[in-house]
This record gives structure tokens, C-alpha cells and sequence, in this order.
């Protein structure tokens, strides 16, 4: 292409489609280059979360709860339902018939903002010292084509971390796309790693009757949680759902059999076992994704653990070349990934018009996570073993939803809400919840703690009874030991 781009983006997950679509609405002449293709061999916009990852995994999930509470927990409400069955393969094109919708939908709010779209591996060139305008190279299909743009925003994401003694054939050994895509459910099914994507991908299969095992090198249980949040939701799986989840494994080999997968491991005694499954799941992390954009040739840098090193704005080494998503530092987050998009495209808008300042940086202790399991798990800003690691002084209120109202209807009263606030000050510096909908509750105190809002705050704010948010209020109130319902 001879014309020269105001802003070219490599990758069209939720972080590139993000910040090529906010980078036309300001005015900025964008084009988005992106390589995935769907299993049809055709480009699908949307990266790993919306074809492989957060969209079709929530289906997937939503589909197998839908199930399991009418097989297990609608008789409670008086429902009776006789020879309930599950069609998988039913369920997996309901799960691509989602994909493909919000794929295509991609593509049309590129037309729609007018974002140039380009199908092929970017490889980021240097910069032409005529046009004063980065090159990339575009190969696809064997073809090849040059991109000129002033300024790049690379948002090429994350690839799963690889088991070297675990090749992923998904046919027996699976990664998450083939934990996708599984046609029906699996007798034994085993999970290497008790992170998001194994608790979820194993809460699906599980929902659906496969008895699930999860293996997990670290010592404890979802570490990155609060460990009360974390104690809770593992006892929960195992009571409620039937989850096996161990900790403190080490794997001496996987060989596939003739009937499946055999894994040899040694649990946190030095005991030796076997486990012996239909399907494996390897969900280990996942790692930056830089191959073919070219750093070598380029000089950008990266870090020891292969992310692209930038600054608090995501700019990288190189001149008017950013970086956002899971390929920088940070949370792996979609939702952390668009709003970087969105940060760096108003800086260069700003750049362009001739405008000092700089954005405003991503508050990494603002961003929520979440675990869409039953009961979910969310939650933001410090853990209590962080405070205390820290030496903060710190206050407590916590309530569960077996005291609420709404909890009770639903008959979804496993877990709570638990709020830490300053001991001096009262500011909110967590919020930690598992129970029902918690997904959509902490979006509340990512607000809060977003406006710097103390417990107090919240405990004023009048709250719908009965509702789950009531259990948020709870908490708050319990801080200064408040707490009326309890």
C-alpha cells in the first residue's frame, strides 16, 4: 500500500479492535492487520477472547449451568423435570453461532468507523526515513504486502504457555480451543492448572457429568485471590460440585494410551500416583505473543519474561510505536487490554493535533477480575495477605449471602462479600466476593474504589431491597461494625 496510515494496529483482539475503532472516532486514518483464522480457514476478527476464550466460554458455561440446574437444583423450587439430556454437539453451535455473530459484528463497526482492515501476519520493519512513517510487512497466503503508518499500537495478546512433556494434539491433550470444541462429554477428564481457564473449562465438563481432576503445581488455591475468597471457593467445589482440585503437584510424564491420557505425578507428600483420563486439559498460563513481529530486527525491547517493555503509557522503546494487552506487563484481562487500547489512541490523537499532556495512565488497581464459575469469584485492589505483607493497617466487614433475602429465593446463598478499608482513613483498598452474579456486582465497587470512596460512602448509599448488591451493603456497613442484618 502506498498510502501512509495515521495509525496502523497489529491485532484485532480486545485490545487492537478497541483502540483501532476509538482511533478513527478521533479522526485518525487507522488500519488494523490481523492473521487469526476460524476453523473454516476464513479471518475472524476478535483475537483469542472472542474465538477461543471469554465469549464462546461463557456460552459454554452458561449452557452447562442451564443443565445442571435442572438436573440437580430446579426440584428445590417445586419444578419437576423427568429424562433431562444434554446435546453437546447442540450446545458447541450454539457456542460458534455467538462467535461468528460478534465477529461479524467486528468487521461492521470497522466499516461502520471506517478502519481499514488487512487479513495477515505483521511484521514491524523500520521506519522510512522519507515518508517518516513505520513499515510493516504483511504476509498472507504466501502473499506479501508493505503497510505505512506514522504510529503502530501492537496488541498481538498471549498464545497458551506450552507443557513440554504435553504436545496438544486436542484430540486427547487439549488446549483451550480444543476444550472448546469437545462433541461430547468426556468419561474422566483431567486439568493441568487450577487458574481461570481450568476451573472454568473444568466447571463445564463437570456441569455435564465428566468426573473432573485438577492437578496444580502451586502450593495453594488460586493464590492471586484473597486466601479467605480462595479457602471458600475450593471447599465449595469440592462439596457442591464435585470439582477435585489438588495443589502442590509435580508431573513426571503424560502418555497418551489407546484409552486416553495417563499422567504421572507427585502430590505436595512425594507420593507417587497415576491418573488415568479420558481428555486432557492443559490450562498453565499463557505467555506474550511476539513471534514474526520482527524485535530482533527492530530493537524493540522485551523484558526477561518475553513482554514488551513500556512505560506507564504504553509506549515502547521505539519511536510512536505502543504497546498494549496481554503482550505488556499487567493483568492478561480483555477488559485491561480495551481500555490501554483506548488510552494510547487518545494520546496519538493528541500527538497528531499538536496537543502537550499525556492521557491518563490504566489504574491496574482498579481493574476487576473475575472467575465464572458457580459460585463466581470477583474481585479488585489489595488482598488481605498483600496488606499485611505491606504493613497497612487495615479493617474488615464482611457479610454472606445466606443472610439475604434475594440469595435465598435463588437458593444461591454459598459465599460473601468481604470489604477492606483503610484503619486511619477509611478508604477502600479491596473488595473481594464469591456468590452469586458477583460478576456484575463488583463493577460497584470498582467505581468506588475508581472515586477514592470511603466504606462509609458506600454504607450511605441506599441500596434495592432485596437484592444481591444488599449483601455489598452489608459488608460496607459491617466495617464499623454496622452490620444490621446479621
Amino acid at each position: 500500500m502506498s498510502e501512509v496510515f495515521d495509525v496502523a494496529v497489529i491485532g484485532a483482539g480486545p485490545g487492537g479492535y478497541v483502540a483501532a475503532i476509538r482511533c478513527a472516532q478521533l479522526g485518525l486514518n487507522t488500519v488494523c492487520i490481523d492473521e487469526w483464522k476460524n476453523t473454516k480457514g476464513k479471518a475472524s476478527l476478535g483475537g483469542t477472547c472472542l474465538n477461543v476464550g471469554c465469549i464462546p466460554s461463557k456460552a459454554l458455561l452458561e449452557s452447562s449451568e442451564g443443565y445442571f440446574q435442572i438436573k440437580h437444583k430446579v426440584s428445590a423450587h417445586g419444578i419437576v423435570v423427568e429424562q433431562v439430556s444434554i446435546d453437546v454437539p447442540t450446545m458447541i453451535a450454539r457456542k460458534d453461532k455467538i462467535v461468528t455473530t460478534f465477529t461479524a459484528g467486528i468487521s461492521s463497526l470497522f466499516k461502520k468507523n471506517k478502519v481499514t482492515s488487512v487479513h495477515g501476519r505483521g511484521t514491524l520493519l523500520q521506519s522510512d526515513v522519507a515518508t517518516n512513517a513505520w513499515q510493516i510487512r504483511v504476509d498472507s497466503g504466501g502473499n506479501s504486502e508493505t503497510v505505512q503508518a506514522k504510529h503502530v499500537i501492537v496488541a498481538t495478546g498471549s498464545v497458551p504457555r506450552p507443557l513440554p512433556m504435553a504436545a496438544i494434539d486436542n484430540e486427547s491433550i487439549l488446549d483451550n480451543a480444543g476444550a472448546l470444541a469437545l462433541t461430547e462429554t468426556p468419561k474422566r477428564l483431567g486439568v493441568i492448572g487450577a487458574g481461570v481457564i481450568g476451573l472454568e473449562m473444568g466447571s463445564v465438563w463437570r456441569r455435564l457429568g465428566a468426573e473432573v481432576t485438577i492437578l496444580e503445581a502451586m502450593p495453594g488455591f488460586l493464590m492471586a485471590a484473597d486466601e479467605q475468597v480462595a479457602k471458600e471457593a475450593k471447599s465449595i467445589f469440592a462439596k457442591e460440585t464435585g470439582l477435585q482440585i489438588q495443589t502442590g503437584i509435580n508431573i513426571q510424564s503424560i502418555k497418551s494410551t489407546n484409552s486416553g491420557v495417563s499422567v504421572s505425578y507427585t502430590d505436595a507428600d512425594q507420593q507417587a500416583h497415576v491418573l488415568e483420563v479420558d481428555k486432557l486439559i492443559v490450562a498453565i498460563g499463557r505467555i506474550p505473543n511476539t513471534t514474526g513481529l520482527g524485535v530482533k530486527e527492530n530493537g524493540m525491547a522485551l523484558d526477561d519474561r518475553g513482554f514488551i517493555n513500556v512505560d506507564q503509557h504504553c509506549r515502547t522503546n521505539l519511536p510512536n510505536v505502543y504497546a498494549v494487552g496481554d503482550v505488556v506487563r499487567g493483568p492478561m484481562l480483555a477488559h485491561k487490554a480495551s481500555e490501554e487500547g483506548v488510552v494510547v489512541a487518545e494520546m496519538i490523537a493528541h500527538l497528531e493535533k499538536g496537543q502537550a499532556g499525556e492521557s491518563e495512565a490504566v489504574d491496574f488497581n482498579t481493574i476487576p477480575w473475575v472467575i465464572y464459575t458457580v459460585p463466581e469469584i470477583a474481585w479488585v485492589g489489595k488482598t488481605e495477605q498483600e496488606l499485611r505483607a505491606a504493613g497497612v493497617a487495615y479493617k474488615i466487614g464482611q457479610f454472606p449471602f445466606i443472610a439475604n433475602g434475594r440469595a435465598r429465593a435463588m437458593n444461591a446463598t454459598a459465599g460473601f462479600v468481604k470489604v477492606i478499608a483503610d484503619e486511619q482513613t477509611d478508604r477502600v483498598l479491596g473488595v473481594h466476593m464469591i456468590g452469586p452474579h458477583v460478576s456484575e456486582l463488583i463493577s460497584e465497587a470498582v467505581m468506588a474504589m475508581k472515586f477514592s470512596a470511603s466504606s462509609e460512602d458506600i454504607a450511605c448509599i441506599v441500596h434495592a431491597h432485596p437484592s444481591l448488591s444488599e449483601v455489598f451493603h452489608e459488608a460496607a456497613l459491617g466495617v464499623n461494625k454496622r452490620a444490621l442484618h446479621i
